[in-house]
């Protein structure tokens, strides 16, 4: 089965370089998510030396940071936004959870530990996507990312409504509090907030204010819209805090994010080059320094971080610099199922563990097998459901988007 093309999808206006940056970075995530089941000993020895998973997820951040506010500027229109991107992410996120729970249920698929949380408040955790702020933990392990996409679609808004577009300003910011947050110990544990309030308050919490912020910024009055956006990027700072990972990491993730902001304002004449360039500068060096000083010597953390958050920055410097040459079509298909791959892979390996008793060590015909049975069954997910789905939204963006 082959590839959906860049021209197929969404016509010939469709960046073609991003698409080859989704599809790397998807790769990336999958492979090392299989080899922890195919190749446990390989990606043993890998991780200390370069985290695979990070460096996939950090290209994906900043190609978000790109895109993301480039499309509601580009539409001028919040509830337009907020339409679009429900109808982008939540249909595929809804069927892997639906089928995830029901393969569980059958004893299918092995799922993850979820906490002595109750059902409903799992599931409204789950429902606003900030499920890794609120303090629950994720049904599939990449679910996490999301959290975070979500807390960037909010302070998104939140600069958008209040006319604030010096995304390299905000990077730099976020990544020297980072810096700031280990260099005077400032190291908030996990879940801190959710452990003082208590986890069932702060998703009611969290969710009725998220609510609140999207439809006050998405209302017809200027001053609610401002409330709204203020709101939801006040939340959205208050939430990545409490993330699972640590407090500086959560701000450089953030900063990742505004560093493609950034770029793509210099790149269409919005900001100065020398804005992105400087804010590139101050991000990669608190970056650095951050993990260095919070690894202290723990490799994972250090090293291996390191790595992969510099050739991450690297990779979406290149594909920057190849943005007006026609790449490989395999490539940029890839980057066109990217988000079936990135989200249908965990589903498959939780089949596998709940199946396979057994575990392989360093086999690497199972893990091109596991690809071979993976992107045929990404390009059904992304034909079946998430491009009908991704058309409809945007046609109903612009039925209700004003004149």
């Amino acid at each position: 089965m082959r590839l959906p093309s860049v021209s197929t999808v969404t016509g010939p206006a469709r960046l073609g370089w991003l698409d080859a940056l989704r599809g790397i970075a998807a790769f990336v995530v999958a492979f090392d998510h299989s080899s922890a089941t195919f190749m446990p000993e390989f990606r043993q020895d890998l991780m200390p030396e370069f985290n695979t998973s990070r460096y996939g997820i950090l290209v994906f951040f900043l190609v978000s940071g790109y895109i993301i506010p480039a499309s509601l500027e580009r539409r001028g229109c919040v509830r337009t936004f907020w339409i679009v991107r429900v109808f982008r992410v939540y249909p595929l996120w809804a069927a892997v959870v639906v089928v995830t729970l029901a393969l569980g249920l059958l004893g299918v698929a092995r799922i993850r530990d979820l906490g002595a949380e109750g059902a409903g408040a799992l599931a409204v955790a789950h429902v606003t996507l900030l499920q890794e702020l609120l303090g629950t933990p994720s049904l599939l392990l990449v679910l996490w990312t999301l959290s975070y996409e979500m807390a960037f679609y909010l302070l998104v808004v939140a600069l958008f409504t209040l006319r604030v577009r010096r995304s390299g300003t905000v990077a730099a910011v976020l990544a020297g509090l980072a810096a700031v947050s280990v260099t005077v110990g400032v190291t908030l544990r996990g879940s801190a907030l959710s452990d003082l309030v208590g986890v069932g308050p702060l998703i009611a919490f969290g969710s009725v204010g998220m609510v609140a912020a999207i439809c006050c910024a998405s209302a017809t009055t200027p001053a609610l819209r401002v409330f709204g956006g203020v709101l939801g990027g006040v939340l959205a700072l208050v939430l990545v805090c409490n993330g699972t990972v640590p407090l500086w990491e959560s701000l450089m993730i953030l900063a990742v994010m505004f560093l493609g902001t950034a770029v793509h304002q210099a790149e269409h004449g919005q900001s100065p080059w020398w804005h992105a360039v400087g804010a590139a500068l101050v991000v990669v060096a608190c970056g650095v320094w951050s993990a260095y000083r919070y690894g202290d010597g723990d490799l994972f953390t250090r090293r291996g971080w390191i790595l992969a958050f510099l050739l991450a920055v690297l990779t979406f410097g290149i594909g920057l610099a190849l943005r007006r040459r026609r790449l490989p079509r395999p490539l940029t298909g890839l980057g066109v199922i990217s988000y079936s791959v990135y989200l249908v892979h965990p589903v498959l390996l939780a089949v596998i563990a709940g199946t396979i008793a057994r575990r392989w060590q360093d086999n690497l015909l199972l893990e091109v097998a596991f690809f071979v049975v993976l992107l045929p069954l990404c390009v059904l997910t992304y034909r079946y459901i998430e491009a009908p789905c991704h058309d409809y939204g945007r046609r109903l963006g612009r039925r209700v988007q004003p004149p």
